[in-house]
């Protein structure tokens, strides 16, 4: 291992001194570079922030197992099934409670610039805990008046003044299919793609925003077990037990029955999924072009090492170096600029986008790859250097 390092210490560096002998060419190329790791980072964030907005309810409900229904899209759209199956739950051994929860989509009045936006409304009985939210619990007992609901105080939109009036106490109302309510508390989840915030009230308010909503159907059912219980054995007791009109599923299957929604069955998803091969498709070509060119210039240099008895594979060494210099130093500035975007996407859009030590080490693997797909493409014409035909 010793003798390595002494033998790398005595090479020449020969890729980084060919790439800093034309520094022009050296700064366009880690342009491009970063300009296609900016691409990457940019699409990468945005497909996190679109499958991370889209459960942080799903994380926060107090539950281990979901009953849904066969028919469910994702937590907007979920398609009611009757409230029986919860009350047949609770006869399995080990199930501990069975909360049913209402879920809707709708719009409704902004209360301070009345215009119509989109808004998820969730309903369920204030009497039961099913949310891991400790400003909804502090505040449960208000939905419990009639029309009164706690707002997400992170929504997308221009509602400063509204919550500015909540804080102090005020009363805020606005309406609801045509419905007045009222505004009495507060609670920070974030928006989401699909809605730009969340209300929460009680199911009897949520029966009378909701008249079409029966009551002895829900939307999702929430259940807890008892402790010591395993979550993929109880699933399986209660698929025996339940009707096939229901599906059920662990808290892990209830996430990724969500982020599977956004990833397959919607254009945004795949959108995202093919900015990443973009980005990288751009890299590879930028990189090639600059490699391909420095070995054209440098064809009669590489044909003298072959006559001095070096062979392809010191050559071909020399690309692939300069194919990680490049790698290396171009992510550098590819990773800084997302940082900014990244914070100025997060407070126009209020999604969780954020720079995570995980995505920059995919990132920097992508872009080594990239670089060493250009330098392979690129070393085809070095291989075939004869020191006869240049000479």
């Amino acid at each position: 291992m010793i003798g390595f390092i002494q033998e790398l210490r005595r090479r020449t560096p020969l890729g980084w001194l060919q790439l800093s002998h034309e520094k022009g060419r050296l700064l366009v190329a880690l342009s491009g570079i970063a300009f296609a790791d900016v691409l990457m980072f940019m699409q990468l964030g945005f497909q996190n922030a679109l499958f991370e907005s889209n459960t942080m309810l799903h994380r926060s409900m107090q539950a281990d197992m979901f009953v849904i229904s066969p028919q469910a899209r994702n937590l907007a759209y979920m398609s009611n099934f009757t409230r029986r199956r919860l009350y047949q739950a609770m006869d399995v051994p080990g199930v501990k409670s069975a909360e049913g929860m209402y879920v809707n989509i709708v719009d409704w009045k902004n209360p301070q610039t009345h215009q119509k936006t989109t808004i998820l409304v969730m309903g369920f009985n204030p009497d039961r805990q099913v949310l891991n939210l400790a400003d909804v619990n502090r505040q449960i007992d208000a939905i419990k008046l009639p029309d009164t609901v706690l707002f997400d105080r992170a929504s997308r939109g221009d509602y400063n003044e509204a919550i500015a009036k909540i804080e102090q106490g005020k009363t805020v109302t606005t309406e609801i299919e045509r419905r007045t309510i009222t505004i009495s508390g507060l609670f920070s989840v974030g928006a989401s793609f699909i809605a730009d915030g969340t209300l929460i009230t009680s199911d009897q308010n949520f029966l009378r925003l909701f008249p079409r909503q029966q009551a002895s159907s829900v939307s999702l059912g929430l259940v807890q077990l008892q402790p010591g219980y395993d979550p993929k054995q109880m699933k399986a007791a209660l698929e025996s037990h339940l009707d096939n009109d229901v599906k059920v599923l662990t808290k892990a299957e209830f996430l990724e029955f969500e982020i599977n929604y956004w990833k397959t069955n919607t254009a945004i998803g795949f959108i995202f999924s093919l900015g990443v091969a973009m980005g990288f498709l751009v890299g590879v070509i930028i990189v090639y072009q600059v490699l391909s060119t420095d070995v054209n210039s440098h064809i009669k240099e590489y044909a003298t090492f072959k006559a001095m008895g070096y062979n392809n594979l010191y050559l071909l060494g020399v690309v692939f170096e300069e194919a990680i210099i490049l790698a290396i130093l171009g992510f550098i500035p590819g990773a800084i600029a997302p940082l900014g975007l990244y914070h100025l996407t997060r407070n126009a859009t209020n999604l969780p986008v954020y720079m995570t030590v995980a995505r920059a080490l995919t990132v920097l693997t992508l872009t080594m790859i990239m670089c060493i797909i250009s330098g392979a493409i690129a070393t085809r014409k070095l291989q075939s250097a004869d020191p006869a035909d240049m000479f």
